[in-house]
């Protein structure tokens, strides 16, 4: 473990984390929403750090990325916990159902650079997980990659910090944000988490230069209705560019995490978020 970069320490050894828009109020031997950082005599660990769970060499597509690096592969990292709770989660054994005792095989952040560079890929992604949630670990390889002329993408649910976003800035070069909903009732009781920190850190990386590509999951009863589709279309335009490539991606109940009753995604549903959103002027839609 590795004491955490951002964190306030308070009174009665209570810490309040700073990483991501949860702001957790961690008291003495608690842990946060993310299950991965802890309260050991009033200061914060990350748990998880060194800790790879995953390790897999992907299209970039997969992650999925149309119109940054097209065709190549890039390697892709993960440690367990995330800060969101979606029900709808098809990584749930790594992301909620780990034990308390930190899973991981332990891989330096200049081994995960290495591994890239002798494998000839030119990106390294921070995926399957929240990446917010091992910042530390990331954060120490994003640095080193940027070093060796690699490019590093973040797939994620925009729920960070503006702490998080500062540091991560100069060296992140692509972030594909799962933008789940519009609505924030969507947020609060599907992933126990708030709409405009979302929206905020995609407007926020487009500002800065990030190449930014939006994923947006249809699940049906939940997120599968034309209100839904227009407003996130309408956001996408107004504040990121009609450039801004749009995934629209199928929901399959027995896979997820909690809601495996619910049915999976129509063709129909797909394609009347691809026609919305072609008729509000989105130039690159992908389903």
């Amino acid at each position: 473990m590795k004491e955490a970069l951002l964190y306030e320490k308070l009174k009665d050894k209570k810490v309040q984390c700073q990483n991501c828009a949860h702001y957790c109020l961690i008291e003495l031997n608690k842990r946060g929403i993310c299950k991965v950082r802890e309260n050991i005599e009033g200061k914060l660990y990350a748990l998880n750090y060194g800790k790879l769970i995953a390790c897999n060499i992907d299209p970039i597509e997969k992650k999925p990325f149309f119109h940054f690096l097209p065709n190549t592969y890039s390697l892709s990292v993960a440690t367990v916990g995330c800060n969101f709770k979606c029900k709808n989660c098809q990584n749930y054994q790594i992301s909620q159902e780990f034990e308390k005792e930190i899973e991981g095989k332990k891989v330096s952040p200049e081994e995960i650079v290495q591994l890239a560079l002798r494998n000839n890929l030119p990106s390294i992604s921070y995926t399957y997980t929240e990446p917010t949630i091992f910042l530390e670990y990331a954060l120490e390889t994003m640095k080193i990659a940027k070093k060796e002329g690699l490019k590093n993408v973040w797939v994620s649910n925009g729920y960070l910090s503006g702490k998080v976003f500062e540091l991560i800035i100069p060296y992140l070069d692509a972030i594909n944000i799962d933008l789940k909903s519009f609505s924030d009732e969507f947020y609060r009781k599907n992933c126990q988490a708030r709409l405009e920190p979302v929206l905020k850190t995609a407007k926020l990386m487009k500002e800065r230069g990030v190449w930014v590509e939006i994923t947006t999951l249809i699940i049906p009863s939940l997120s599968d209705d034309k209100k839904t589709f227009t407003d996130i279309a309408q956001f996408i335009k107004k504040e990121l560019g009609e450039e801004t490539p749009w995934h629209l991606t199928g929901f399959s109940g027995k896979l997820s995490w909690k809601l495996k009753n619910v049915l999976d995604t129509s063709s129909e549903k797909i394609q009347l978020a691809l026609k919305i959103g072609k008729k509000i002027g989105l130039k690159n839609i992908y389903v």
